[in-house]
């Protein structure tokens, strides 16, 4: 019995920091497939001196550049990796094992999310973070919206999850995390406006409560102490603020 082919995909932009230490993480894939996206540091040098297989473009929209990256691989499964993650060799172990016998679809794979270095477990959410992704899966089983920021996923089969967690570098420190907040906010803003439908203040406002209360209480953010209410803060400002500048800022 022939094992199924593993495509390792990695979408990035300016990741020089990144890149090295993410794509040693997954020589255990059969391939591994780099899209660049309008890359200015020497990203393109150290993915070519790895051995990838590389796409270079510019995608205003994030599903557009991964859904062009799945299209590119050529692996029967595809473990889909962001710059600043890392695979430890349990999961690469447990991935090998998985596809050898699974059936068509995808699989959930838990994170580890570090700031700087350290751990935080708890708290992440409400469009501020995850726990666990969708990021193993079959050709055909994923495919993303065109939102510029957190896109929409479809996706085919049952929810399956693996075990092991990946490595995620979050963000290094608070200032990485507040340039990260205006990124975020800048790309839904735009996403907003496309819509045509930016919302109201009021509902936003609301919001601000309910999305605290869900990070900070209901996903025991409260256990990390001030990181803790750090990401619960950032989670509950991240809709208002994306309407402010949807409603106030010039595109």
């Amino acid at each position: 019995m022939v094992a199924p082919r593993l495509s390792a995909l990695v979408v990035a932009h300016d990741e020089e920091a990144d890149l090295p230490d993410c794509l040693a993480s997954l020589a255990f894939a059969d391939e591994v497939v780099v899209v660049l996206d309008r890359c200015t540091d020497r990203s393109r040098a150290i993915a070519l001196e790895r051995g990838a297989r590389i796409v270079e473009g510019a995608w205003p929209i994030e599903g557009d550049r991964r859904n062009t990256g799945i299209a590119t691989c050529d692996g029967d499964w595809i473990v889909e990796v962001d710059a600043d993650e890392r695979l430890p060799p349990d999961l690469a172990r447990e991935i090998r094992a998985t596809i050898a016998t699974a059936a068509p679809g995808h699989f959930l794979i838990p994170f580890d999310n570090y700031i700087g270095g350290r751990l935080v477990r708890h708290g992440w959410g409400a469009s501020w973070g995850v726990s666990a992704a969708p990021r193993l899966f079959t050709k055909g089983a994923k495919r993303w919206g065109d939102q510029r920021i957190h896109p929409k996923l479809e996706l085919q089969g049952e929810k399956r999850f693996l075990k092991t967690p990946m490595i995620h570098h979050v963000d290094r420190d608070i200032s990485d995390m507040i340039r990260r907040l205006d990124r975020y906010t800048a790309a839904r803003a735009a996403d907003l406006r496309a819509s045509g439908n930016i919302g109201t203040f009021g509902a936003n406002l609301r919001r601000i409560f309910s999305r605290f209360w869900k990070c900070f209480v209901a996903r025991k953010g409260y256990r990390e102490g001030l990181w803790g209410f750090t990401i619960a803060l950032f989670a509950a400002l991240f809709p208002i603020l994306s309407y402010l500048r949807a409603r106030l800022e010039k595109e």
